[in-house]
Parts: structure tokens; C-alpha cells; sequence
């Protein structure tokens, strides 16, 4: 059996945004789509980690965390290109504030992503595969 590990939640159903990264082509893997004109597709079964660092997980991060790490992914396995990034952290911010999340809270995250979160853009970071037994 093969495993990763670092997950908190899956998704139960598909997930639609349209964001402001075009592609040069159609991007498709197993739980990930970005087509060339921003339509971001994340299909039922993701697995995300939620909120990292020092924040809860609330009604209103649950999207935003998703598509954020949705879109990190991305950038680890070069997919997209690590210039990106700000664009992802951007995107986050407006889903947090669409979702409910005061400025204020959803600006500090955005703050602490642009300082602290380029390490799980990066493709050194791609997760480790673990067998059992």
C-alpha cells in the first residue's frame, strides 16, 4: 500500500472558481483542472490541509484554503510557474472576504502567506510517498 500523508479534509462534491491564471495549455490531473481560459476545477476527493500555521479552520477559510492549496500544488509539481504564486495569494484573499471572513482576519492570512508559505509552492516540497507495511 502507498500513502501520503498531511491531510485534514476531503472534498464531497466538485469545486468551480474562475482565476486570474491562463495556462498556455489545458491542465488536467487526477483531482486538479485549469483550463487555458481560468476555470479551475478541483474534483471530489481532494485532500487538502486546511488552514496552516497559527489560525482555526472556519466556515469561512474552508474555500479559500482549498483553492489556495489546489493552486500550490500546482506550482509544486511545475504545472504553473512559481510567478503564480502572488496571484494564488491574491485569489485567496478574495475568496476568504467572498466567503464571510472580516478584512482585517483575511488580510493577515494573505500577509502571512506572502512571508512565510513560498517553501509549499516550491517542487522540492511534492509529498512523500510511504509504503506499508
Amino acid at each position: 500500500m502507498k500513502y501520503r500523508r498531511g491531510y485534514k479534509y476531503q472534498s464531497a462534491e466538485n469545486e468551480t472558481f474562475i482565476v486570474p491564471i491562463d495556462p498556455f495549455d489545458d491542465i488536467k490531473t487526477e483531482f486538479i483542472e485549469l483550463s487555458k481560459n481560468g476555470v479551475l476545477v478541483i474534483r471530489m476527493g481532494y485532500a487538502w490541509d486546511g488552514a496552516s500555521g497559527p489560525t482555526l479552520d472556519t466556515k469561512n477559510s474552508m474555500r479559500g484554503s482549498l483553492v489556495h492549496d489546489a493552486l500550490y500544488q500546482l506550482m509544486r509539481h511545475g504545472h504553473i510557474g512559481g510567478n503564480c504564486r502572488e496571484i494564488a495569494d491574491d485569489f485567496l484573499y478574495d475568496v476568504l472576504v467572498a466567503d464571510g471572513m472580516s478584512k482585517v482576519r483575511a488580510w493577515i492570512w494573505w500577509r502571512c502567506v506572502r512571508m512565510a508559505a513560498g517553501y509549499a509552492a516550491d517542487p522540492k516540497n511534492v509529498k512523500k510517498v510511504y509504503e506499508a507495511p
